[in-house]
């Protein structure tokens, strides 16, 4: 959501010339790179007031420098947490088929110095049963208005994984990733991608997305305020 609305602002003003457009292009990077900062301060505080600790954290898919300009999302989120001192243990989920976990996070980790281990997608809801995470944080693709979430495929499972363990599963997600005239997740459609990225010649299930209803999100943070859907509150609100 927040990639097209970026994109459409600067595509407006293309007929008041190149110039216009990358002055707009310059500001959209620059709010950016503020909803970083706030999304990992907040975010950050959050996590520690849910833990309590230390937290053993972990995150799905690629939400870092690389699709935010700099900082991220969730992962900016473990980054701030890492900067305090604060930071037990991060697992990243390889984020299959694709793997953008075990690829770009792993590789935006390492840059920041940060001591990580990649997970097998499946292997996440297991470890929170086996007690090996307190917290999981993942960023959001369109966030719908009653708080459903629509993030990359996996998402679903760490949350029902995560609510079965009893711990706090929290997206974070700019203001602009707010769609309001989209009601829930039933009505987002979700796009299947070719089967060849994912076996060789056979038929494959393939969805690129998944769908996390609200009821099974502890928080929404995003760059200006802090959702709780489990106290009624919604992102439309």
């Amino acid at each position: 959501m927040n990639l097209a609305r970026g994109a459409r602002r600067t595509a407006q003003l293309l007929p008041d010339g190149p110039g216009a457009a990358l002055e707009e292009a310059l500001r959209v990077r620059d709010e950016e790179i503020a909803a970083s900062e706030a999304m990992a301060t907040r975010g950050a505080d959050l996590i520690t007031e849910l833990c309590g600790r230390a937290p053993r954290m972990l995150t799905h898919c690629n939400t870092g420098g690389l699709c935010s300009v700099v900082g991220g999302t969730a992962l900016g989120v473990v980054l701030e947490l890492h900067r305090r001192g604060t930071l037990r243990d991060v697992l990243a989920s390889e984020t299959r088929p694709l793997l953008q976990g075990a690829r770009l996070t792993a590789w935006e980790l390492t840059r920041a110095g940060v001591e990580f281990r990649v997970a097998v997608d499946g292997a996440g809801p297991f470890l929170m049963a086996r007690g090996e995470v307190d917290a999981v944080v993942v960023g959001a693709d369109r966030i719908c208005a009653n708080g459903d979430t629509i993030n990359k495929i996996g998402t679903y499972a760490h949350a029902l994984g995560a609510q079965r363990a009893g711990i706090p599963f929290v997206v974070v997600a700019p203001e602009s990733t707010i769609d309001p005239d989209t009601t829930d997740g039933a009505a987002v459609e979700i796009e299947d991608r070719a089967a060849e990225e994912v076996t060789a010649g056979f038929p494959a299930a393939n969805p690129a997305f998944d769908v996390t209803p609200s009821d099974l999100i502890t928080a929404i943070v995003t760059d200006r305020r802090t959702i709780r859907p489990g106290r009624g509150e919604r992102p439309d609100a």
